[in-house]
């Protein structure tokens, strides 16, 4: 509305502008330049005499001094327009100043008798046509029906200037009673170009302004002057009778001034009357404008605050919704915490407009669609969890079930080569193992296996290393004192175990993957350190994101299981896990045992029976890390190492060093079963979960 208002105001109000404008220019610069066209054609007239008779007469010279009068009264009343004279304007009043200097030169061509009756008569003319194209752009009229009127009525002043110069040639050339050629011609042109003018001006008026000149032409006046124009035409000649074309000529001029001035005051009663309805038109459109504006302005407050109240109980309902209530509702959900739908799902309550409660109702959709979506969603999660728990703890069993198996066959195996095939099996089987741990802690489950006593870190990290396809090429650095709390001792083997196969995956097959513990003030700190590719400081920035906020576990995202798994038994315990990349290039993995879980227990050496708190396979596996192992990797066995005394012989001399008697087999794996015996009673009485 206010731009409505403002519209239709700023047109009536130009409008008025224009008309305010057009006055101005009319009182100052109009009535001025009108007298100086006036004292133009007086002074050509006369100068034209004075051309052909050679002499300067004094009415020339007052003729002249009245002329620079109302030349320098028009440059006054330029100065006095000021703001009212547009840009376009000022481009014809310099064109007219322009002409107006050339008065001086000329005037200097007739004094001194150089220039002809024709050529003084053409200069002046120039100096009218610029007077005249000038009233074309003087005053603009903002109603068209009187713009049109008043450019007619130019049109037929404009021929009036045509009469003029007829007058002052014939004048002059009855003085010495000859027409030469080319005057003749440009009387004639002045007369086809007055006949024009008149046509072309009656054509535009109207009814009420062209009736005078319609009759004016009929007039014995008007036909008497325009028999002798035909005259001097056809014969080339002034006309015989002097006074008659004086008095003739003169009394057409006066009736056309007469008529040009009515015409002119019944336009300016027609322009005043267009005035004063643009007056009207300004105070309806400001004050009936102003009023709606002002209505409307208060409609719309009092609209705006009704539904500015409305909106912000439909905000709060959308923010509580979208901050406090779905984001509690997904926390529930993703902690197991069973939901009741209905109830979470409770429609919006507000009051307001029929608009604003559909809003309201389509939030409730979007809710009800969202804690839908949600509960399934962690139905979803807790059946896809729940299949995994359920796979992993029948692997699980079975694989347990297969390493007892494995546990007697080795014990009933006495064929060596048999006997590594069989260990090249366990180790595989352990690893079967951690995988099935892994689903169990992706669903959300504990592995289950614990000790009730504190494990060395050393021999959590060699069983972690022992628990990896490509452990040969893990070098474990020797590591202080230090022991792990029985009920993580697990879950840490198992967490570095996952970032030394990680390691192992990720480097060349020909580096080696650097293990390395120390104590510190806040517990104890292992390193993995690879010398592979590394990865950039975004992924680092990503990886480490996930590992202090694990999320929830996505199952498309299947290559980070590792870091799923890594992340979930950091949070389960506490413990810190940092990657970055290593000096050598790689990639260095650093977690942070918290000072709760260490203990000052002194670790224990890693001889085979000094291995209370691991099971017999890991720790087979445990020592093959830091004695070396078979071709294939696999555990070496010490010759004599479990046998008594008694039963232990000296070396053989050089004749037999590679060679050894059935007997002697016998006895040796009679002795390493003894020993794996002694080990699972130990591990049996320490209580493995």
């Amino acid at each position: 509305m206010s731009a409505l208002w403002g519209f239709v105001l700023n047109l009536t109000v130009s409008d008025g502008q224009a008309l305010l404008r057009g006055d101005t220019l009319y009182q100052t610069i109009g009535i001025a330049s009108t007298d100086l066209g006036l004292q133009l054609q007086a002074e050509r007239e006369r100068s034209m005499v004075a051309v052909t008779t050679r002499k300067l007469t004094e009415d020339l010279g007052a003729q002249r001094a009245q002329t620079d009068q109302a030349l320098g009264e028009f440059r006054q009343a330029v100065t006095e327009a000021g703001g009212a004279v547009s840009a376009e304007l000022r481009g014809q009043i310099d064109a007219l100043d322009a002409e107006l200097r050339r008065l001086g030169p000329i005037r200097d061509g007739i004094d001194d008798g150089y220039s002809s009756r024709l050529t003084g008569l053409t200069e002046y003319n120039r100096v009218l046509d610029a007077v005249f194209r000038f009233y074309d752009h003087l005053t603009p009229v903002p109603d068209l029906t009187i713009y049109q009127q008043a450019s007619a009525l130019q049109t037929m002043g404009n021929a009036r200037e045509f009469l003029s110069r007829e007058r002052a040639l014939i004048k002059a050339a009855l003085l010495d009673r000859q027409l030469t050629e080319p005057e003749a011609a440009a009387f004639t042109e002045y007369v086809s170009s007055r006949k024009f003018l008149h046509a072309r001006g009656q054509a535009g008026l109207d009814v009420q302004f062209r009736a005078p000149y319609e009759e004016l032409f009929k007039s014995q006046t008007f036909q008497s002057f325009a028999t002798m124009e035909a005259r001097i035409i056809r014969t080339g000649a002034p006309p015989p009778d002097a006074p008659s074309w004086a008095a003739a000529a003169d009394r057409l001029m006066a009736e056309l001034d007469r008529i040009g001035s009515e015409s002119a005051l019944t336009l300016a009663s027609r322009a005043a009357s267009g005035a004063t309805t643009t007056k009207i038109e300004i105070g309806v459109a400001g004050g009936v404008g102003l009023l709606a504006v002002l209505a409307s302005i208060i409609i719309s407050v009092r609209f705006g605050r009704r539904l500015g109240a409305e909106l912000a109980g439909l905000r709060s309902a959308a923010v509580e919704l979208s901050e406090r209530r779905l984001p509690g509702l997904v926390e529930r959900l993703r902690t197991g915490e069973e939901v009741n739908v209905k109830k979470e799902a409770k429609p919006i309550k507000v009051s307001g407009s029929a608009e604003i409660t559909d809003v309201a109702r389509a939030f409730g959709s979007v809710q009800r669609t969202a804690v839908h979506a949600a509960v399934g969603q962690a139905a979803l999660r807790r059946g896809v969890g729940q299949v995994f728990l359920n796979l992993a703890r029948r692997k699980q069993g079975l694989l347990h079930r297969q390493l007892s198996l494995l546990d007697s066959m080795q014990r009933r195996t006495h064929d060596p080569d048999r006997l590594e095939e069989l260990f090249r099996l366990d180790h595989l089987t352990t690893r079967m193992r951690r995988h099935a741990e892994s689903l169990i802690i992706l669903s959300g489950a504990a592995p289950g296996r614990a000790w009730r006593k504190p494990v060395p870190v050393v021999d959590i990290v060699r069983a972690a290393v022992a628990e990896v396809e490509d452990y040969t090429r893990v070098t474990v650095a020797t590591m202080p004192s230090g022991a792990i709390d029985g009920a993580a001792a697990a879950d840490l083997t198992h967490l570095v175990a996952e970032l030394v196969e990680n390691a192992t995956i990720y480097s060349p097959p020909d580096t080696a993957v650097e293990v390395r513990g120390d104590r510190v003030s806040n517990g104890y700190s292992i390193e993995v350190e690879d010398r592979g590719l590394g990865l950039s400081a975004d992924e680092y920035a990503a990886y480490n994101a996930l590992l202090v906020d694990p999320p929830e576990f996505d199952l498309a995202d299947s290559d980070r299981l590792g870091l799923f798994v890594v992340a979930r038994l950091a949070e389960r315990h506490g413990i810190k896990v940092v990657l970055r990349r290593s000096p050598f290039g790689g990639t260095t993995a650093i977690l942070l045992v918290p000072r709760p879980l260490v203990t000052d227990q002194e670790e224990l050496t890693a001889s085979g029976d000094e291995l209370p708190a691991l099971p017999s396979r890991t720790r087979k596996k445990a020592l093959a890390v830091v004695s070396g192992g078979t071709h294939a990797g696999l555990p070496r066995r010490v010759r004599q190492a479990n046998l008594s005394s008694r039963l232990q012989r000296s070396e053989p001399g050089p004749e037999r060093k590679n060679e050894r008697s059935p007997d002697e087999v016998r006895d040796l794996f009679s002795a390493f079963q003894r020993g794996t015996q002694r080990a699972r009673e130990d591990v049996n009485e320490e209580g493995e979960a």
